[in-house]
């Protein structure tokens, strides 16, 4: 999952507003202030781009405690006042209007239509947190800068709840807005094409989530639904069609890039296929079928992770438990982003793209709380190290934020705070990272006090993170129509203090700083930087602002309400060039919102002539070069009252300058040592040959160093002249390997299989590729790795094959292979477990899979409540239980993609009484060999038998066994009450009667008409095996007998002593229990039967020694006091 990372640039502002711990609670809003006004904030390995075109503030439900300082009173002194000539004494107009009869309404969208319009447009919303929908809105529009509103009624007798609007950034006249029934089953748009005077209502037939307009084209629309599909307009709403039918990720849908893309109607996005991978394809809106849809890498790619920006497209792929991070420049082929080989990211952010340069923050395999900077060379793929710890810190919803601001109005200018032995400490740098430095601290504060802050041990640092209102400034506040002022909050000192808030400024770019205030602020900057708006950033009710008009060296305060106000947001009209602003707030928690221009425009009686300008050079410390070139900008002199108006423009002149060493930095593979000195790391080759050189090209043997990117310098030092030129040797393949679309390493019997061949290093072209698919297809390729055809095929019998390909040229070869499962996915699986068993008894659990896929399922089992299943390969497992009462048994089988799961509950007792039983031979033909018959089978005999003894059903369970010839278990089970230790006369009588009855052929059951079964007790033994606990003593005594009359019976027959009148046959069963019991029947006969067979007199009539019941023909040796007595008597 790739996170977010916000980045200071500009006004930058996410997309969901963030959280705060506070004294007060706060009801967020979402801001959506305009396009114009706020650059996409940088998400994850993507720019986040803004889709409302408005910016949101949230009320406060603030308390009275206020900052450090407050309760002293709403307005500090000021230690420093301008002294105003009669003629040049601010004169700022400042009105109220007041939003009534929207008290209840907890947030609000504001959008100033765009450059040089008056049109404010503000959407006000009662939004129910719990419910998670807007109860109801209203619409308000001025058409003199905010001095006046009026509420819009879009549709005469509808109550229309209006959720969102957006605003055309091609042309700010068209708006769309959003609205939704209370049932939010109806959606409706209503589209304005003169900046809200009128609005066309347009039905559609879908659920909008978010709606995108084209950057150029300005009737073309994109909308992502909330059943994660696209739709298209190409008439600003009035049609609709589906664009892709697909789940699309949300927010990672780009229209094409005007310059870079050939098309204008050229989407990108990240689609989920059908196998639930993740793809990035193009399409035309006008043919966006799966057809025609175009791939552009091979494979998946991870989700939320497709960013298009400007000339670079990025992606990432996670294989083997290990992501890479790939990058398009100016849509090319996707080529690994190369960063140094032991970097090993866990995570990557783009900060920025600007100037065919690509920073990124990455967060290294040993780091936690921070992340290295890295640059990149023109195309993106080469980076080397910039800076190393910045601090980061993690947001609510995966969000980080990374501790860097790029100061607008001058490039390759940068703000990041670096974990210096664990003290956080802000750097600076004037070269995009090549060189950073600390900020210089002033000598004195804004009491004219010594400050005793001296390099390297003090400096200035500054806070560089967002405000939680994304409709204020952050900590941080700069602009590209106000180069070289930097407005920040923080602190003096040996590190940064978390606490510590007081402002500094500099209007040289970071050369010199002055601290302004001892708290902290919002700020406004209007006319390119001319006049400086501040306003306390607290938590109590304000109506004074403060502002400057000589770049923060001395401020006014004004009064702009005459009753206090919570202040939620500051607003210019966008560009800064105007002197008119408004302010958002209300007096109370429940009172109607208030809004309040304030109008600088008549405190300046002029516009600005040339001659009220003074010139300043940009300069690093003492080091007039920048990025290879002297700067120069101008600003307006403090003496001089004017306004520099629209058309100003800050710099002045530039004039490159010779090269120094300083203008280059180390090149990748190269590490920078304390000497300045580029050495090649331990892991890079300088004399190889990069991966990308192909056969007969030329590639360059690097000096160690490389031009910074941006640096425009001329002549003087160029470290790149050790730089060798040599032609690429044809070099043998390496690094080969063949994986599957989708990695699917399992497949079923017919399906389509797309390989894929992958080689990182060596020659492709001259290179000869042997592919064996496992089933006897063989073939040769060349050139495989270029084809645009992928290999597929398609296994038609289930089985395991092996996939290799070869790679061969002249210069060597190279080997890989895959394994493919082909097997049917499966359908059921059913648990055979006894549902009785006796404690500490072993026990076999069977699972029988279909279809069966022999040596390809995998088995897990859960015996309990355990969640740590045991794996077996095959389809039993043999275990016991130690405790009375019930478990239930799972198992889960999976072969493949596919997986089944059964359970059964089984009961554990310390005794049971087991009857075996069999049935007439006719029963087998009409066994089905399924579970639910053996059930119903098991059922039918129980009740048979409770009818013919008079005993419990409950009582009684018959299990039939898996399998041919059909065979069954009867048990008897005790009684609840019963106690456990104790054999009852009841018991006794109940087994007696039971085997009377099945003895005496009295259970038959009806299959059909005219088919009937008979069931009959198989073996005596049950009897015996299950009455032999708690009789330790007579069991001897038996066992005794039993000895004598086998030694009778042994010298009887060996000496041929012959008794008249008697034939004497006994059958002694073996008294051994049982050691384990399974459902399955492996064998017809699973126990040994001791016979002794004794004739004395073939001659004598037989007669049979037995119980008296008559009937039968052995003796059955049972541990039970009446038989034993029984039989001694015979």
């Amino acid at each position: 999952m790739i996170m977010a990372v916000v980045v200071h640039k500009d006004s930058a502002l996410s997309p969901t507003p963030r959280t705060r711990s506070s004294l007060s609670r706060y009801l967020w809003l979402c801001i959506s202030f305009g396009l114009f006004l706020f650059p996409s904030a940088l998400a994850g390995i993507s720019v986040r781009r803004e889709r409302t075109a408005g910016t949101g503030i949230a009320r406060e439900e603030r308390g009275t405690g206020g900052t450090r300082g407050e309760r002293a009173g709403l307005a500090e002194g000021f230690r420093v006042k301008r002294s105003y000539s009669s003629q040049q004494e601010p004169a700022l107009v400042s009105t109220s209007f007041i939003l009534k009869g929207d008290a209840s309404h907890n947030q609000a969208m504001v959008h100033w239509t765009g450059e040089n319009s008056s049109v404010i447009l503000i959407l006000t919303k009662l939004f129910h947190s719990d419910m998670g929908k807007v109860l109801e809105s209203s619409l308000w529009r001025s058409s003199d800068y905010g001095t006046n509103y009026v509420k819009l009624n879009l549709q005469s007798g509808t109550n229309n709840i209006i959720t969102n609007f957006y605003i055309c950034p091609a042309n700010k006249k068209k708006i769309i807005l959003v609205s939704s029934s209370m049932n939010d089953r109806d959606q409706s748009l209503f589209v304005s094409m003169d900046e809200g005077a009128n609005f066309q209502k347009q039905q559609i037939f879908f659920s909008l989530e978010t709606l995108v307009f084209h950057p150029k084209e300005e009737d073309k629309l994109l909308v992502y639904s909330k059943e994660a599909r696209l739709y298209f307009s190409t008439d600003l709403g009035k049609k609709w069609e589906s664009l892709q039918e697909l789940r699309v990720t949300k927010e990672r849908f780009y229209w094409s890039v005007t310059g870079v893309d050939s098309d204008p109607d050229l989407v990108h996005m990240e689609i989920q296929d059908n196998s639930g991978g993740f793809l990035y394809v193009t399409c035309q809106i006008s043919n966006c079928t799966e057809k025609a849809l175009k791939a552009h890498f091979s494979g998946n790619i991870d989700q939320n992770s497709l960013l298009v920006n400007d000339d670079y497209i990025f992606i990432q792929a996670t294989s083997e438990n290990r992501t890479k991070y790939y990058v398009s420049y100016r849509r090319g082929a996707f080529v690994q982003m190369k960063l140094p080989k032991y970097a090993l990211p866990k995570d990557m952010q783009i900060i920025s793209t600007d100037e065919n340069q690509v920073f990124v923050a990455v967060k290294e395999w040993h780091q936690t709380d921070t992340y290295n900077l890295y640059l990149s060379d023109l195309k993106g793929v080469y980076f080397t190290l910039a800076l190393e710890d910045v601090r980061s810190t993690q947001q609510p919803e995966e969000n980080v934020v990374i501790d860097i601001h790029e100061v607008q109005g001058v490039k390759g200018v940068f703000l990041a705070n670096k974990k210096v032995n664990s003290k956080v400490k802000t750097y600076i740098t004037y070269n995009k990272g090549r060189d950073w430095q600390l900020l210089t601290p002033p000598s004195t504060d804004m009491n004219g006090k010594p400050t005793n802050c001296h390099l390297p041990e003090c400096s200035v640092h500054l806070h560089l993170r967002w405000a939680d209102n994304p409709y204020v400034s952050g900590t941080v506040h700069t602009k590209d129509s106000a180069p070289g002022l930097i407005m920040g909050a923080g602190n003096l000192g040996a590190q940064l203090v978390e606490y510590k808030e007081d402002m500094y400024i500099t209007s040289d770019c970071g050369k010199t700083w002055r601290q302004v205030f001892e708290e902290e602020h919002h700020i406004l900057y209007l006319d390119h930087g001319g006049v400086i708006v501040a306003i306390k950033d607290t938590s109590i009710p304000l109506k004074i602002l403060k502002f400057s008009v000589d770049e923060g060296y001395t401020w006014t305060t004004h009064n702009f309400t005459s009753t206090s106000v919570f202040v939620d947001g500051l607003l210019s009209e966008p560009g800064d060039e105007t002197l008119v602003m408004t302010i958002f707030g209300h007096i109370s928690f429940r009172s109607d919102w208030e809004l309040v221009k304030v109008d600088f425009r008549p405190s300046f009686s002029r516009q600005c002539l040339p001659a009220d300008y003074d010139s300043w050079d940009l300069m690093n410390q003492d080091e007039h070069c920048i990025m290879g070139e002297q700067r120069q900008f101008r600003k307006r002199k403090i003496s001089s009252w004017c306004i520099k108006g629209k058309n100003f423009t800050s710099a002045l002149t530039s004039k490159p300058c010779q090269c120094t060493e300083f203008d280059f930095e180390c090149d990748y593979g190269f590490e920078q040592q304390a000497n300045g000195r580029c050495v090649p790391a331990f892991w890079y080759n300088p004399d190889s040959p990069s991966e990308d050189c192909k056969f007969g090209q030329t590639y360059t043997r690097s000096s160690g160093y490389r031009k910074v990117a941006l640096n425009v310098c001329k002549g003087g030092v160029d470290k790149r002249q050790g730089s060798m030129q040599y032609r690429c040797p044809l070099m043998a393949p390496k690094g080969l390997r063949i994986i599957t679309k989708g990695e699917r390493l399992a497949v079923n019997p017919g399906d389509d299989v797309t390989f894929l061949v992958l080689q990182n290093q060596g020659d492709t072209s001259n290179t000869k590729y042997q592919v064996d698919l496992g089933d006897g297809f063989k073939a040769i390729y060349v050139n495989l790795t270029l084809m645009d055809e992928p290999i597929q095929h398609r296994y038609e019998k289930p089985g395991i094959y092996r996939v290799s390909v070869k790679a061969e040229n002249i210069a060597g070869s190279d080997e890989a292979m895959v394994y493919i499962q082909v097997n049917s996915p499966l359908q059921v699986v059913h648990l055979e477990a006894l549902p009785v068993i006796r404690r500490n008894q072993q026990v076999n659990l069977t699972a029988l899979v279909q279809p069966s896929n022999s040596n390809l399922t995998v088995f897990q089992w859960w015996l309990g409540d355990s969640l740590e299943p045991r794996l077996t390969l095959e389809n039993s497992l043999i275990t016991s239980f130690s405790e009375n009462g019930q478990i239930k048994v799972t198992v889960q089988a999976s072969c493949g993609s596919s997986m089944v799961q059964d359970s059964k509950v089984v009961k554990i007792f310390d005794q049971l009484e087991v009857l075996p039983l069999e049935f007439s031979q006719n029963i087998d033909s009409y066994n089905p060999n399924v579970p639910e018959w053996r059930e119903d089978i098991g059922q039918v005999i129980s009740r048979i038998l409770a009818e013919t003894t008079g005993m419990p059903e409950e009582l009684l369970l018959t299990v039939v066994r898996v399998g041919l010839p059909t065979t069954a278990e009867l048990y008897l089970l005790p009684p609840p009450e019963k106690p456990k230790r104790k054999r009852s006369v009841t018991t006794d009588k109940g087994i007696e009667s039971l085997i009377e009855a099945l003895t005496e052929n009295q259970v038959k059951i009806s299959l059909k008409p005219g088919v009937e079964v008979t069931v009959t007790l198989a073996d005596y033994r049950a009897v015996s095996q299950k009455s032999i606990g708690g009789k330790g003593v007579l069991i001897v005594v038996v066992m005794f007998v039993i000895c004598l009359l086998a030694v009778g019976v042994c010298i009887l027959h060996k000496f041929k002593r012959k008794i008249p009148g008697r034939n004497v046959y006994a059958q002694m069963h073996n008294e051994k229990e049982q050691e384990m019991t399974s459902p399955v029947n492996h064998s017809e006969d699973t126990q040994h039967i001791i016979q002794g067979e004794e004739y004395i007199d073939d001659d004598l009539d037989s007669q049979t020694l037995g119980n008296g019941r008559g009937g039968h023909s052995s003796v059955v040796l049972s541990i039970n006091s009446r038989e034993t007595h029984n039989y001694l008597s015979s």
